[in-house]
């Protein structure tokens, strides 16, 4: 249980990532080695978008032209992966909660016409408007969140921005079994794999694919849902509901007919 308040929460988060960014931004986005050249860490991005990206165009595209679509990250840090997908897509909106990563990742990928950065208040899209996207994704993000409900805002917000059909496609920490600080902004909040499908049932997804439960890459494919789709997993939900209600009451009925029936036999003994 935190003992800060969200909002103290939030302000934690922003003040410490940006003392990281400001330390050594590149380290703290990727820790594979503490100096980085340019060329090296944004040839990491590519790799991150190789392997969690080119492989999955038919889940991403779903038959669109990439470079026709909008896509929205969360978290860019120094915008390591933001400049991968902006070689591929046509319009990417990232966010991030530093200012100090913000302003980094700016001067980095300034010359890139199509790659639009702004600074977000850590819980939230709200900083991006109405926009709509086409496609969203978070990578090495989630996980240094302590919080769940902040986790859950988010991907209501991506459900509010992304198309009706479209794809959420992000890494959490999948232990979560692991003691850690409820307030660290390093080590973050845990799903299992049965938390991570009721996070998409309540934020009007379908988790269609995941892997890597248990383990700190626990990747998650959430389809923002049809009409009809969400239509009838309420109405699912709803009889499961009425179902459990029906079954708790009759249980109680045989409960209290078993204990009259034990107390005639008593007082007739």
């Amino acid at each position: 249980m935190s003992d800060l308040s969200p909002e103290q929460q939030l302000a934690k988060m922003q003040r410490e990532w940006d003392q990281r960014a400001l330390e050594n931004a590149r380290f703290f986005v990727n820790t594979a080695q503490t100096e980085w050249t340019d060329e090296e860490f944004f040839r990491t991005g590519e790799c991150t978008v190789a392997e969690q990206i080119l492989t999955d165009m038919i889940n991403i595209c779903q038959g669109r032209d990439p470079r026709k679509m909008r896509v929205l990250e969360i978290g860019c840090g120094a915008g390591r992966v933001t400049r991968a997908l902006a070689g591929i897509f046509g319009e990417v909106y990232a966010v991030d909660i530093s200012g100090e990563m913000v302003r980094q990742a700016r001067g980095a990928l300034a010359r890139l016409p199509n790659v639009h950065i702004e600074q977000n208040n850590g819980q939230d899209l709200s900083v991006l408007g109405n926009l709509r996207v086409d496609f969203a994704f978070s990578t090495i993000v989630f996980q240094h969140i302590p919080s769940k409900a902040v986790i859950e805002s988010y991907i209501r917000d991506v459900h509010r921005m992304l198309r009706r059909g479209g794809l959420f496609k992000f890494q959490v920490q999948g232990d979560p079994t692991f003691e850690r600080d409820p307030d660290d902004t390093w080590l973050g909040a845990g799903f299992s794999d049965e938390e991570a499908v009721e996070l998409a049932l309540r934020t009007g997804f379908d988790p269609r694919y995941r892997h890597g439960a248990g383990t700190q890459d626990f990747w998650l494919w959430f389809f923002r849902r049809s009409l009809a789709r969400q239509r009838a997993v309420l109405k699912w939900r709803h009889f499961k509901r009425r179902l459990a209600e029906r079954r708790a009451r009759l249980a109680a009925a045989i409960a209290s007919q078993t204990a009259s029936s034990a107390g005639r036999d008593n007082h007739s003994g």
